[in-house]
């Protein structure tokens, strides 16, 4: 059960059933971290405007849910974890692929240096190295898509930090953190 309120249509106010109903219409449901977001509708409309400007760079929709997969795993929010894996088998990613996201990796070597880019950024707190800054470079991301990788990454920990904080239930398929052996 959620330690913080999950906004129910029915109980919410007319601002946050606007939320709702726009996230409703746009995803066909409304995930229950969103609900608990909605508790604040300047934090949701703040999230939500960070969501829709980090979707329209340069990184394609696979490597920002393998960003979001090793961020969630790396910060054991089973909550995140279970939604990007979702998430990612509706963008074409297969379950190896995932499992290696998780692991901090990626079948892919150009998505492999941007997740572990991501998971250095976690690591280190943004203080980054210059040898993992130029890895990241050298496997073919411009400036823009490294201030990318790092905003994916700060989204995802203010999704993960609010997942853990509120406890809120899952509502995708459940997803063991333990990673497969």
């Amino acid at each position: 059960m959620s330690r913080i309120n999950v906004i129910e249509k029915a109980a919410a106010t007319i601002e946050q059933r606007e939320l709702l109903d726009a996230i409703e219409g746009k995803l066909g449901m409304v995930p229950n971290f969103l609900k608990v977001f909605a508790n604040s509708p300047a934090a949701l409309k703040a999230f939500l405007g960070l969501h829709a400007i980090a979707g329209e760079g340069e990184l394609d929709p696979q490597t920002r849910e393998r960003i979001a997969l090793a961020v969630a795993q790396q910060n054991s929010c089973q909550y995140c974890v279970s939604a990007h894996t979702a998430i990612a088998r509706k963008a074409g990613l297969n379950g190896a692929e995932i499992e290696a996201n998780r692991a901090g990796s990626s079948h892919d070597a150009k998505a492999a240096a941007a997740v572990k880019f991501a998971r250095a950024v976690v690591e280190h707190n943004g203080e980054v190295t210059t040898a993992e800054l130029l890895e990241v470079r050298n496997a073919g991301y411009s400036d823009a898509a490294i201030v990318e990788i790092i905003t994916h990454v700060g989204m995802n920990i203010l999704t993960n930090i609010l997942g853990k904080a509120s406890r809120v239930e899952i509502d995708f398929p459940k997803v063991d953190l333990a990673l497969a052996s």
